[in-house]
């Protein structure tokens, strides 16, 4: 008797492992943070093995937490950091350099001097996409134009490309599988969303070598089975997608219109747009849901950079909280921020702005100013960055309604409760925040009749806990105004 599946969630800062049981439940967690590599200003990197061995270690430990046998896990869900960057050899598995993050931003001379030449309304018509460095395309070009003999081996096939859910899909079924699921694909600037295809003339404009991609496959597929060594049986891979997709997929919004917002490293909105990919006229970004079967849906996405970093930022760099928890307990200690405003572009801004040499900046200090003003001052940094994604997608599709929650930022009361007061909206956070693994169990267990349907779906999770907003109108404008002001800074304008 099957009784679980097994989600490997790969973050940005922590690898997770989580069991689910068939009600939905979490039956158990393991997490392991690894290596943060900042090789430069704006440049930031992981160690892809650091990343396959903290994902694996975790694999085991949730196992051994709970005492479950790999011959109870009925199948294998990935989800992912997404557009972080991997060449390997095909060869040996070895990786050419280490990963480039999605964070990372070397690549913003290049983006710029396709954009002088015109070409974003190219990529934008292909991909959803806008030029920028966050996205794995330039990425590969800069490995491959950067890394002595790359260019030379991909050519000649020796070299695999892959984001992080393919390096794991690759690693666990032994270097027999060299796949990525829809919305992976669709994050990198090389995947054209309309034909479902890698696209040639893009891969031909930035000199890519189409043989070290990946195959691209359904969300809720049969991917591949995992190598017997690893776990001591072989098991299903039939769930794949990137985290905000998995995310959506988790907090069931089936339903064209339905939205929610993921609380992560960074900080993601996306809406259900249906089955046709809608184009915005506000720097959100047009990317694949999920797939199941040949049904695709599509999402609108507001992507902001730096969110729950922030927070991790506030303990390790500056020292002034020692755990994500004391944030809103502090922050909850004074009645305002006393002015201060603190904008976390540490590697630029996303939506809406999309400036990738935007940086950092603390506006309103004064004497008054302590470590509690500056530590509320970040948390709300990441309620006004998502009012700032809000608007753009109301500017796009109308007036939204409740927004729902999750990630691990969305467990702070404090952040939710000035969420919803500077949105001026109703959030739902459900029981279970861990909606980005669930997602990807989903996924899997529909691919492998562990559930039997989306309805099956719908009548799983426990309580909602709501945020109603409580600010008046005229405070929030007077906040609002001030983040704007922080923004220009911020942009240096």
């Amino acid at each position: 008797m099957k009784k679980y599946i097994l989600s490997l969630d790969q973050g940005t800062t922590s690898s997770r492992a989580v069991l689910f049981d068939k009600s939905g439940r979490t039956v158990g967690v393991s997490q392991l943070e690894y290596t943060q590599i900042y090789p430069g200003n704006g440049w930031v990197e992981h160690d892809a093995n650091e990343i396959y061995s903290s994902q694996l270690a975790a694999a085991r430990g949730v196992l051994e937490k709970c005492g479950a046998d790999a011959s109870e896990i009925a199948a294998i869900g990935i989800t992912n950091q997404r557009e972080t960057t991997i060449l390997w050899d095909k060869n040996t598995g070895e990786p050419v350099c280490n990963a480039i993050v999605w964070q990372c931003r070397r690549t913003s001379a290049l983006c710029e001097s396709y954009k002088q030449q015109g070409l974003e309304k190219f990529f934008r018509d292909k991909t959803g996409l806008l030029i920028d460095p966050y996205f794995s395309a330039t990425k590969i070009r800069w490995i491959l134009d950067n890394v002595e003999g790359v260019r030379e081996r991909a050519e000649r096939g020796e070299i695999l490309f892959g984001t992080v859910d393919c390096w794991l899909i690759w690693k666990l079924t032994g270097g027999k599988v060299h796949a990525t699921d829809v919305t992976n694909a669709s994050r990198t600037m090389l995947f054209n969303i309309h034909t479902l295809c890698w696209d040639k003339e893009i891969l031909g404009l930035l000199g890519i070598p189409e043989c070290i991609l990946p195959q691209v496959v359904p969300s809720s597929s049969s991917i591949g089975v995992c190598d017997p060594e690893i776990f001591g049986v072989e098991i299903p891979i039939t769930g794949c997608a990137g985290d905000q997709q998995a995310a959506l997929f988790g907090q069931q919004c089936f339903r064209k219109g339905d939205v929610k917002n993921t609380f992560g490293t960074g900080g993601f909105l996306l809406m259900n747009i249906g089955s046709e990919p809608l184009t915005s006229s506000h720097g959100l970004l047009t990317t694949i849901g999920w797939s199941i079967g040949n049904e695709v849906t599509y999402a609108l996405e507001g992507s902001v950079f730096i969110a729950g970093a922030a927070v991790k930022w506030l303990r390790d760099e500056m020292q002034l909280i020692s755990s994500a928890a004391e944030s809103g307990t502090l922050a909850a200690s004074v009645d305002s921020t006393e002015g201060v405003y603190l904008v976390p572009a540490f590697t630029g801004l996303g939506a809406p702005y999309w400036e990738p040499e935007a940086r950092g900046v603390i506006t309103g200090l004064t004497r008054a100013a302590g470590r509690a003003h500056i530590v509320r001052a970040t948390l709300e940094a990441i309620a006004y960055q998502t009012a700032d994604v809000l608007t753009a997608m109301e500017e796009d599709v109308g007036k939204l309604g409740t927004i729902r929650v999750d990630g691990g930022a969305s467990a702070n009361d404090f952040l939710m409760q000035f969420q919803a007061d500077i949105l001026a909206k109703e959030i739902t956070r459900p029981e279970c925040v861990e909606s980005t693994a669930l997602g990807a169990a989903f996924l899997a267990g529909l691919a492998c009749g562990f559930w039997n349907g989306r309805e099956e779906l719908a009548a799983l999770g426990g309580q909602l806990k709501k945020f109603v907003p409580a600010m008046d109108q005229k405070t929030r404008e007077e906040k609002l105004e001030g983040w704007k002001k922080a923004v220009a800074c911020s942009i240096g304008k």
